[in-house]
């Protein structure tokens, strides 16, 4: 990564306006646990158990680099935020109107998809927690109506304190589960060498790829805004967030696996493919540990999915009222203030294209729980989201390697060498998920 030869200085952070620390502080993060707590969904979970319940330990390396390539994605979405003081959406424009196109339609089809999805999964936790109580729909379209008053009323700073809640209840229960099922500590370092079992593949390249990968990566540069980070003097700062976070991430994973490799490999279960899967495994734990386990986990559950919806509610959103202004600007031909600099000062959040991307990720939706899915949408929806994480990797290795960049900040060799791997990596991830889509 290229290295931060500026010295910091000035006091405590966290308000647009105020000056950097002197040192990095452990007090100074939190964009960092907010992509974390969005980026890792029910979903991603379901894929390391399945992950581990077929293959153990051996693909514990995949985990490791998968965090990796995301400390170095997630480094230079922050990095570009802050070296040029301008948002991603504005160097995306740079680069041609393909771009805006691209970003226009995806981010329509993927959120009425993604506000069904999200809230789904937050509701099957509610449901096992309470039987009988509501129906499955009724808590999906309470869960969502839920996020969308807590986004709508509070601010950054509100927002930032309960999704670290919500990932020190993610962290606690799913360390725990690891504890619990015994890990076997040999096994698991030996899982550090890589390795290649027949038919893991694809596993692998999921682990490395995608868990805690979506559009919320993109996203991130925006925390870092709202944080009040706006320009160079908060590189390192933002540096130990973001390490912070996918370190955070890469623990769940492993633990994750370990749950998968212990509870599940030995007594060979399947899971359910998806968020169902996860009420697999509140049965398996009941049945070995006892009520109390499964309802705790399901409370984990519930955190994990419950924060990746209002992270996507708040930070998608935020990308969305960006995108609005840009375009706008660029219709009238008229020089506005930077898009980091009204989403620091907290303008964005009260912007009506904040509000109306909101109310679109949460009202429309609602029909899809009422409703299966088109079978157009489910495709549109698979293609574009196959191709966003590909698209951010290799629009943000142009971006740093260009004169748009200031010279200081533009990626060094390590930065090159892990955004094209992960281009790559992306790549051939967006060619399976296209030709598994159900045409």
């Amino acid at each position: 990564m290229t290295p931060t030869t500026q010295t910091d200085t000035g006091n405590a952070p966290g308000t647009a306006g105020q000056k950097p620390p002197r040192r990095s502080s452990w007090r100074s993060i939190g964009p960092g646990i907010v992509v974390a707590a969005t980026g890792v969904g029910a979903g991603d979970l379901v894929a390391t158990l399945i992950a581990g319940s077929k293959f153990g330990y051996t693909l514990m390396w995949a985990a490791v680099i998968g965090c990796l390539v995301k400390i170095a994605l997630a480094e230079t979405t922050g990095r570009w935020h802050l070296a040029t003081g301008r948002t991603l959406f504005d160097g995306w424009r740079s680069l041609g109107s393909w771009t805006t196109v691209y970003f226009a339609v995806y981010v329509v089809i993927w959120g009425f998809v993604y506000g069904a999805t999200a809230m789904s999964s937050s509701a099957l936790p509610l449901v096992a927690l309470f039987p009988g109580f509501l129906d499955l729909k009724v808590w999906a379209v309470l869960t969502g109506l839920l996020g969308l008053a807590f986004v709508w009323f509070n601010r950054y700073a509100v927002f930032e304190k309960l999704m670290t809640v919500l990932v020190g209840i993610m962290f606690v229960v799913v360390v725990y589960l690891a504890v619990r099922v015994g890990p076997d500590r040999g096994s698991a370092f030996a899982g550090l060498v890589p390795a290649l079992p027949d038919g893991s593949l694809l596993y692998t390249l999921g682990l490395v790829g995608g868990v805690g990968g979506t559009i919320t990566m993109a996203a991130y540069g925006y925390w870092v805004n709202a944080k009040g980070w706006k320009d160079s003097s908060w590189m390192k700062v933002m540096r130990l967030d973001n390490r912070t976070a996918y370190i955070t991430t890469g623990i769940f994973v492993v633990a994750m696996l370990i749950v998968g490799a212990e509870l599940l490999n030995a007594a060979n279960v399947a899971l359910t493919e998806g968020d169902k899967g996860l009420l697999d495994l509140g049965r398996v734990l009941e049945a070995k540990f006892g009520g109390p386990t499964a309802k705790l986990f399901l409370v984990g559950f519930f955190a994990a999915s419950f924060s990746s919806l209002i992270g996507v509610w708040h930070g998608v959103s935020l990308m969305f009222a960006d995108f609005v202004e840009r375009w706008r600007a660029a219709r009238a031909d008229a020089a506005t203030e930077t898009g980091a600099e009204k989403v620091a000062a907290g303008e964005t959040e009260k912007s009506w294209p904040f509000r109306a991307y909101l109310l679109w990720l949460t009202f429309p939706p609602i029909s899809l729980l009422f409703l299966d899915q088109p079978f157009a949408l489910v495709v549109g929806y698979g293609v574009l989201g196959a191709f966003f994480m590909p698209f951010l990797a290799l629009t943000l290795l142009w971006l740093l390697n260009s004169k748009r960049t200031p010279q200081q900040w533009r990626n060094g060799p390590l930065s090159n060498v892990m955004l094209a791997a992960a281009g790559l990596l992306f790549v051939v991830l967006c060619v399976q998920q296209v030709r598994e889509l159900p045409w």
